[in-house]
């Protein structure tokens, strides 16, 4: 049917219907007629339900209604294979700060407390795109989250713990412009399973063994994220099935998942609309309550690993530009929280009263007497090491006091692990130094030049007699037994 104006009536401003019918036209309602009962059918068939795929993360639509295969460029990704093979390792460096996250090595193979003239032995180094990223290691294999400036993408590389070369890669495209580097955050591996974080706050959860993707999700389209200033900094946390992430969103400060599927657990709320920081998640049991503390940018929560319930939160603890060093757990409910930026440190304790918890702040450090810019300080055998500031290293007494500060040349913003009672630091400009992990009085053992680029501010691993240390562009595996 259609509705003309009829030239002949224009000026009785009258309108006549004209009625018109042709093949064309029935052909159309025949086919319509047609879908509607197959319609029917389907519905009676069912029984009234209808069966939807499950729904996995990054797979539904995007703000602006395009399709997430589209719209979530890891679902995009593709693996490429290299050359090289696992090689063999004693032990594991699975994550952030290392088995435990706390940066200390479980190290079973004797290290060295000396080194010759030429310092320790390079076993092999390997160009990396610009950044911070460190290196998780687990199963002769070390897992790097990268990024390819000439190619524009995102890279979660797999090289051989022996000799570097690349066994494979998953990449998939993003954009990123240069700001200090791109790549910044530690992998996460857990049940043959590797979990990555790129700088846009895209997550990638791979097979260990082969890069084939498992699932993806980009959290600034899943949870409203806002991404940090200098992309994110944060490091995944997997604990035993979940996969713990903190993205800051509207409605979830942190969310846990299925590590296998992506599948939300649990979202906690975020009531007062905290945003992302550079600062990691850290796990801590308090009066036999599992809780995750994170620093967001306007203060400090601990949330339960149960539901996501936000136990408790304060904002006596903030860090105007940039909130960097991960919360640091030490006994009794004890958190030591350090920054950069003037912001000093603070130690809290956790308290349950009833059913309640809740917060009181010890002391606070001014930033001369301790801070911490970039690294997360260490809790070892009852002290507290790290870096302030000035570039000094510095061993503290949990109530605060000062033992001793380094001599020499400063480390800079450069991290440290330990092991075997044994400090390994690297400075600025890849220079590696050897200490005494004792209270007793500053003891430097050793030193030899591992690096000579520049920003050599990416996070330590120590597994297996072997060191991995980078600076902007280079990574090196030095043997240390």
């Amino acid at each position: 049917m259609c509705l003309l104006l009829d030239p002949q009536a224009r000026s009785g401003y009258m309108c006549r219907v004209i009625m018109w019918s042709s093949g064309v036209a029935r052909r159309v309602l025949i086919a319509a007629a047609s879908v509607l009962a197959a319609a029917v059918f389907v519905f009676w068939y069912t029984g009234g339900k209808v069966r939807l795929p499950m729904r996995i993360p990054g797979t539904d639509l995007g703000p602006d209604g395009q399709n997430a295969v589209r719209a979530n460029p890891v679902l995009t990704g593709k693996v490429i294979l290299g050359t090289g093979a696992p090689g063999k390792t004693e032990g594991d460096w699975p994550q952030f700060r290392g088995p435990a996250r706390d940066g200390i090595s479980l190290e079973s193979t004797p290290l060295a407390r000396s080194w010759p003239g030429t310092g320790p032995k390079i076993l092999w180094a390997t160009d990396v795109g610009e950044g911070y990223a460190g290196p998780a290691v687990a199963g002769g294999r070390v897992y790097l989250m990268d990024y390819d400036r000439e190619k524009k993408q995102d890279a979660l590389r797999c090289l051989s713990f022996d000799t570097g070369e690349e066994i494979w890669r998953f990449t998939y495209p993003v954009a990123i412009k240069r700001n200090h580097g791109m790549s910044r955050t530690v992998p996460s591996v857990s049940s043959n399973m590797v979990v990555a974080i790129g700088p846009k706050c895209h997550i990638a959860a791979v097979n260990a063994e082969t890069g084939a993707l498992l699932w993806g999700m980009d959290m600034v389209r899943e949870f409203g994220t806002t991404v940090p200033p200098w992309y994110a900094g944060q490091c995944p946390l997997i604990e035993g099935d979940r996969l713990i992430l903190a993205p800051g969103g509207k409605d979830a400060l942190l969310v846990a998942a299925k590590a296998a599927s992506g599948e939300i657990v649990w979202k906690s709320p975020n009531p007062r609309g905290w945003k992302m920081t550079h600062s990691s998640i850290m796990p801590i049991e308090v009066e036999g309550e599992r809780m995750y503390i994170y620093c967001a940018d306007k203060g400090v929560a601990g949330v339960s690993a149960r539901d996501g319930a936000i136990l408790w939160d304060t904002t006596d603890w903030k860090i105007s530009i940039a909130t960097v060093p991960s919360p640091l757990a030490l006994d009794g409910g004890r958190v030591f929280l350090s920054g950069g930026y003037n912001a000093g440190s603070m130690m809290i304790r956790i308290r349950k009263t009833g059913d309640t918890f809740g917060v009181e702040s010890l002391f606070r450090l001014a930033p001369s007497v301790f801070g911490a810019t970039q690294q997360s300080p260490v809790f070892y055998q009852g002290h507290i090491y790290g870096v302030r500031p000035d570039g000094k290293f510095t061993c503290l007494t949990p109530e605060g006091k000062t033992l001793w500060t380094s001599e020499g040349k400063p480390f800079g913003l450069g991290p440290f692990v330990l092991g075997s009672g044994l400090v390994y630091g690297v400075n600025d400009n890849g220079l590696l130094r050897l200490l005494e992990a004792t209270p007793a009085k500053f003891t430097p053992l050793a030193q030899a030049q591992v690096l000579t680029g520049r920003e050599a501010w990416g996070p330590l691993a120590l597994t297996s007699g072997r060191l991995l240390a980078r600076d902007l562009t280079r990574m090196v595996c030095i043997e240390v037994k």
